[in-house]
């Protein structure tokens, strides 16, 4: 019995020595003791939970998720070990056994708002912004200072679209914690959602002076230097963030976006191949057991998937490398969605087209459409500009013709897009709808000339702005609406066929008119797309596109302006509408 007595105090000594070192960042040391315990007594409660989370410290994810599943077999009514738990499983984005550890750690106890925090962390990993929102706020009236959980409410407020009250909440952690480099970085990241480009630049420098090695920082820093239209900058600022984290997945795409838009090109295809390792696409990966194929390997007398991804007008601008592809003596399949099968049913080079979703014929290679200029390893000066590629169907065309007349009405006849997709869910992709969107309002100096016929080609939400025109004295639109009756891409292009112009944002429609080869003036955000490169109002990938570019952030009144000019001038001396300046 005294045998156990004394190595039931050796243990606690060791413990307590190991505890001491541990609190004052001895780690190694700590770890050295709390393992000489378990070497002793395999199963020591105290000493498997201290060593877990001192993994934990260490950023040795796995080993400490390891350790404390143990002490959690041994003694499941310990919240902080839950709470651990979920901390771990959130970090390596294990979100579902992060919310299940968190969950019964608050069940434990109800005012830990350690837990609650973890808890919003998993529900935010899980796409569930409005319930991660709640759990920061249950951790911050249990715990007002807790700086962490308000900088942590910050990003899922910007989810939210409230990017107003996400900097109120950095501001709060920040007065507690004025050298809290994470919050200056979600500032930065609330404040560019608020078209406050400067201001945000001030704050990613401040997090950069705190925490140098801040990857985040470098990296929403580059995009804001985007915005700023200090590329060579952005580009330094995407290879410090790559210097501190060689792999990490969104600077690499981030880079990429920006040499694009450049015109280094055949860097970018490359860089742009990391799109599959961001958390947002990733999952949306396709994987089969055909090989991928890149361009690398002879195809001639192979069957090869090319595949859609992304959004419609990418699919509508990179489906013209299908033809070069069959011209390789590859026999071509293509998966498209649905709206845009009938279309490009016909298209140059198809063999077999399949809707997405459906089952896919035998195949010996795959490729997603967005990695084939990669696969022809395409320059600005080899892009296969070509138009028309796309070609709308006769009868439909005709059908259209009647129904919109074409009789001694010597009025032009334009088409207008002016909203993009509103995809709410993801704060990138809703910011991006946001800066590319205009209300129909602000065309109203368009719409007052009396020399041209609009039609609405516009789809969706923003399509009910329509109903606040006023009409036409003689009872006539405006802009006559068809919209609703368009059911698919194909029925888009036959209207389209019957117009003499397309004025559109960057949507997909303003692909399909420039791939069909019909004029089109894109109004064009200050942050462009990378597709229409810079300082330059034709595009390499459309012979038919005119830009119009944003001066400066959110100015879209010298835009419509200059549209406005441009339209007057060709209706009233009866020129074709065309690129041509």
């Amino acid at each position: 019995m005294s045998k156990q007595i004394n190595l039931q105090r050796q243990l606690d000594k060791t413990l307590r020595q190991a505890v001491a070192l541990q609190q004052n960042a001895a780690f190694v040391e700590a770890e050295a003791l709390y393992r000489e315990i378990l070497q002793l007594r395999p199963n020591h409660f105290d000493a498997l939970q201290l060593l877990g989370t001192l993994a934990l410290q260490s950023g040795r994810w796995d080993e400490g998720i390891a350790l404390l599943r143990k002490a959690v077999a041994i003694n499941a009514m310990q919240a902080p070990i839950h709470s651990n738990l979920a901390f771990a499983y959130n970090a390596v984005s294990r979100f579902k056994e992060g919310l299940s550890s968190a969950d019964r750690a608050v069940s434990l106890r109800r005012d830990f708002a350690d837990a609650w925090n973890n808890r919003g962390n998993a529900l935010a990993g899980l796409d569930t912004p409005q319930d991660a929102l709640h759990s920061y706020d249950r951790a911050i009236a249990l715990k007002p200072d807790f700086a962490q959980a308000l900088n942590n409410r910050a990003c899922v407020l910007r989810d939210l679209g409230r990017p107003v009250d996400a900097l109120e909440s950095c501001d709060r952690a920040i007065a507690l914690w004025p050298d809290y480099a994470d919050a200056w970085s979600n500032r930065g990241n609330a404040l560019g959602d608020l078209g406050r480009p400067e201001e945000a630049r001030t704050s990613y420098q401040r997090a950069i002076a705190i925490a140098p090695n801040l990857i985040d920082a470098w990296n929403n820093q580059g995009l804001c230097l985007i915005e700023l239209n200090r590329r060579d900058e952005a580009l330094l600022s995407y290879q410090q963030a790559l210097s501190l984290a060689p792999d990490y997945a969104e600077t690499h795409w981030n880079e990429s976006l920006c040499l694009l838009q450049v015109g280094r090109l055949e860097e970018g295809w490359r860089k742009y191949e990391w799109r599959w390792q961001r958390n947002r696409i990733k999952a949306s990966r396709r994987t089969f057991e055909q090989p991928l194929w890149l361009g690398d390997e002879a195809i001639a007398g192979k069957t090869i998937l090319l595949h859609a991804e992304q959004g419609l007008g990418d699919t509508l601008q990179f489906c013209r490398y299908v033809a070069l592809v069959a011209k390789l003596g590859a026999r071509v399949v293509l998966e498209v969605p649905a709206e845009l099968l009938t279309l490009l049913a016909n298209l140059e080079g198809v063999a077999q087209i399949v809707e997405q979703g459906a089952p896919l014929p035998p195949f010996d290679y795959h490729c997603p459409l967005l990695s084939l200029p990669l696969a022809f390893n395409t320059s600005v000066s080899t892009i296969p500009s070509g138009t028309p590629y796309l070609f709308a169907d006769a009868d439909r065309v005709q059908q259209w013709r009647v129904r919109i007349g074409s009789g001694p009405d010597s009025r032009l006849k334009v088409g207008l897009v002016w909203a993009g997709g509103n995809r709410a869910g993801v704060a990138e992709l809703r910011n991006i709808d946001a800066r590319r969107s205009i209300a129909l309002a602000q065309l109203q100096p368009l719409l007052d000339l009396p020399s041209v016929q609009y039609y609405s080609l516009q789809k969706g939400a923003p399509a009910q702005q329509l109903a606040q025109l006023p009409s036409e004295p003689a009872g006539g639109q405006a802009v006559v609406d068809y919209a609703d009756e368009l059911t698919d891409f194909a029925d888009t292009a036959a209207l389209v066929e019957n117009l003499d112009l397309i004025i559109s944002v960057d949507t997909s429609t303003a692909h399909l008119a420039g791939a069909m080869g019909k004029p089109v003036w894109i109004l064009n955000r200050f942050d462009t797309c990378w597709r229409w490169m810079l300082e330059r109002d034709d595009s390499p990938w459309y012979p038919s596109a005119r830009l119009f570019r944003q001066p400066a952030l959110g100015d879209w009144g010298n835009v419509i302006d200059a549209v406005r000019t441009a339209l007057k001038h060709r209706a009233e001396a009866g020129e074709s509408i065309g690129p041509a300046r």
